[in-house]
């Protein structure tokens, strides 16, 4: 197949079909104002509309053009540092809180798609995370087992004997279920969350950059491509596709390109060879991969890092069909329709932040584990502006780590993802010879 035949649009798209009709014009004057019609300001918008408050949601480009609308749909428990690192960092209290916030935004969306009635293929069918040596094998059973005496996640490990039950490939050394983890069809999400926003009465304007943002008395004047608002709060909501509209936020995430491909068709019974049990998937290398089984159990939906500099979807369709079917040898051969990429957002401890920076609240930085945590935090975000108690988070407050010389652009990440993929590489390579 040639790679001209491939959409270079989100296998996603294909299923939501046009958007509702959205506001034209801005209004002079509202209560609230959102940037990025995201998980992030759906949901934020979402709580102060159905609250009473005028709200107004802007984006550059069509709602919900980022990650939101590109990500792979798996849903985690989130937060990245382990509760010792973070007990470290911040001592026991505060990193048991941390750590809780990941399992928060798990429960909260379960809880949300169906107090809400959403459709969205949610489902609950648990993550095999597979170790691509068996040193790492043995790390996530003893990590696993940690998280389960410590915090209550479920898991269960899986030796590499074992292993076709879960996944079908021989190429990792062995993994761990995660019983709670999640996966849903993000368009369909990101779609259900516009419908509420709209629902609820908030506005929402694509097309619609934010060019400056100033105090104005005891509120904001925002200047926009289609003219100003003044607003009494202003949440930032842009996660990856932070821009130099908030330079203090900008210098405090790092944009970063994921890249994701789908296969054509398959007979029902390569799908259930490869994802028997319709687990999504991940492994332990430092240039992670994640990959499921579409909604409908018709494609592989593969995703990852695919170089050290950012790239576009076709060249990075290459290079991550060739690691897709190193993994799955069955692939070999087979098309691809899609092939697109989205800007996940890191910060410099791996951990979420929100929180109001200069009168203006934000919440970002989800470090690719935005499913949950972006409406969540959004949600939270929401709630601070109505002055709600329990808008507060254990992220709260927390310092937002940025770097010297650092201005948005991260200079310093093909040198790292170099470094990484060529030792994931090597340890894959060792732990072959060695059977």
């Amino acid at each position: 197949m040639q790679l001209t035949e491939i959409r270079q649009s989100p296998y996603w798209h294909d299923q939501i079909g046009a958007p509702p009709p959205l506001a034209a014009d801005l209004p002079a004057k509202v209560d609230v104002l959102i940037v990025g019609s995201g998980y992030t300001g759906l949901s934020a918008a979402l709580v102060t509309a159905r609250a009473g408050r005028s709200t107004l949601v802007v984006d550059a480009e069509d709602p919900g053009f980022g990650c939101s609308t590109r990500n792979g749909g798996q849903i985690s428990t989130s937060v990245k540092p382990s509760l010792e690192k973070l007990t470290e960092k911040f001592g026991a209290g505060r990193a048991q809180g941390i750590r809780a916030e990941g399992s928060n935004a798990l429960k909260w969306i379960g809880d949300f798609v169906a107090a809400e009635g959403l459709d969205c293929d949610f489902r609950r069918v648990g993550r095999f995370h597979a170790a691509h040596t068996p040193q790492h094998y043995e790390t996530l059973v003893r990590d696993a087992e940690k998280m389960r005496r410590q915090e209550g996640i479920e898991s269960f490990a899986v030796p590499r004997s074992e292993q076709r039950a879960q996944l079908g490939t021989d190429t990792y050394f062995g993994g761990v279920v995660f019983s709670a983890h999640c996966s849903l069809h993000p368009g369909k999400f990101h779609r259900e969350l516009l419908r509420l926003a709209l629902d609820a009465g908030a506005l929402v304007v694509g097309h619609c950059r934010v060019t400056h943002i100033a105090r104005q008395g005891s509120g904001f004047r925002v200047e926009t491509a289609k003219g100003s608002v003044e607003a009494r709060d202003v949440i930032v909501a842009t996660n990856g596709y932070t821009t130099a509209l908030t330079p203090w936020l900008q210098r405090r995430v790092i944009p970063i390109g994921s890249y994701i491909i789908a296969t054509e068709e398959l007979p029902e019974s390569t799908i259930d060879t490869l994802f028997p049990g319709d687990r999504i998937a991940s492994d332990t290398c430092k240039v992670v991969y994640y990959y499921r089984a579409s909604p409908d159990r018709r494609r592989v939906l593969f995703g990852g890092r695919v170089s050290a500099s950012e790239t576009t979807a076709l060249a990075g369709a290459t290079r991550i069909r060739q690691d897709m079917c190193r993994i799955f040898p069955e692939l070999e051969g087979v098309a691809l329709s899609h092939a697109w990429s989205g800007t996940v957002a890191y910060s410099f401890d791996e951990l979420a932040h929100t929180g109001v920076y200069d009168g203006v609240h934000y919440a970002m930085g989800y470090c690719g584990s935005g499913v949950s945590m972006a409406p969540y935090l959004g949600m939270r975000a929401g709630q601070k502006v109505l002055g709600l108690a329990e808008g507060v988070t254990a992220f709260d407050g927390l310092p937002f780590p940025t770097r010297p010389l650092y201005r948005g652009k991260p200079w310093f990440l093909p040198a790292a993802v170099s470094w990484y993929r060529w030792n994931d590489q090597r340890q894959f390579e060792r732990a072959l010879r060695m059977g």
